[in-house]
């Protein structure tokens, strides 16, 4: 990636860092990053089995590369996203 794709990509993550709660509170939608709250080792191995035996399938509505992180973030801010937004690392 280059040097100002990089600092692109810093930028807007830490836009969303610092608005993405703020957006949360005035909007309909709830932004933020997993991995946040403290991790529970036997609750991931629940969730583990739960998902290789798809119990549980994650329903994911639209996929972003890394570079796209604020045109994911501007998607989920006009109300289009109806499941997950996905940030992919190319």
């Amino acid at each position: 990636m280059a040097g100002s794709s990089r600092k692109y990509v810093f930028q807007a993550l830490i836009q969303v860092a610092l608005f993405g709660p703020l957006l949360s509170r005035t909007g309909g939608q709830k932004l933020g990053f997993m991995g946040i709250t403290k991790i529970n080792l036997d609750d991931l191995g629940v969730m583990k089995d739960l998902l290789e035996s798809r119990k549980v399938v994650p329903v994911i509505d639209k996929r972003f590369p890394l570079i796209e992180t604020a045109k994911a973030f501007r998607y989920l801010g006009e109300g289009h996203a109806h499941a997950k937004v996905i940030i992919t690392l190319e």
